[in-house]
């Protein structure tokens, strides 16, 4: 995991992700349940005081979706961060289920094309130049997106072991070659 650290509020300890620089809070803050993915939800002034909270004792990385909500949760997400500063935090979000249904399962759609209008559309909902790390179940793309600036850093959710490994013989190909 890397060297811990004390961040700013010394209440979170700081780690590094991988080799490639990202430093985050050890603890981060899941935002799904914030739009009523568990549970109720709850005024949307409340939900930015979490997020505030959150980051006043120390957690810095702050993971949403784009099918949270669906779409809402990024909205949110994006207003609690206006009200942050956004060179303290790590910003994590993730795309690829185009449909989650009980009977037909999770359909998921990494063509490059759908890959870049996801990303753009959740730079436009979060309001932010770019995404800190990205989730995706396939990859191509992104490596385009990082060249860009439009995301630093890329990462997988709900991979298996083997797509993990192909992943990044993809990634580490592709930062080899360009």
């Amino acid at each position: 995991m890397g060297e811990e650290q004390q961040n700013q509020s010394g209440v979170i300890p700081r780690v590094k992700l991988g080799t490639q620089g990202l430093e985050v809070s050890m603890l981060g803050f899941g935002c799904m349940g914030l739009t009523g993915i568990y549970n109720y939800p709850v005024p949307e002034d409340v939900d930015i005081s979490i997020i505030k909270q959150a980051f006043d004792i120390g957690i810095t990385f702050f993971d949403t979706s784009d099918i949270y909500g669906p779409k809402s949760n990024e909205l949110l997400v994006g207003k609690a961060l206006k009200q942050l500063p956004r060179e303290n935090v790590q910003l994590a979000t993730e795309f690829d289920i185009v449909k989650s249904d009980p009977a037909t399962g999770i359909a998921i759609n990494g063509i490059s094309e759908h890959v870049r209008a996801s990303v753009e559309a959740s730079l436009k909902r979060l309001d932010v130049d770019y995404i800190d790390l990205y989730y995706q179940h396939r990859m191509g793309e992104l490596t385009k997106l990082v060249e860009e600036g439009k995301i630093k850093y890329v990462g997988l959710s709900g991979a298996s072991p083997e797509t993990i490994r192909r992943a990044h013989v993809v990634l580490l190909l592709s930062y080899l070659l360009f």
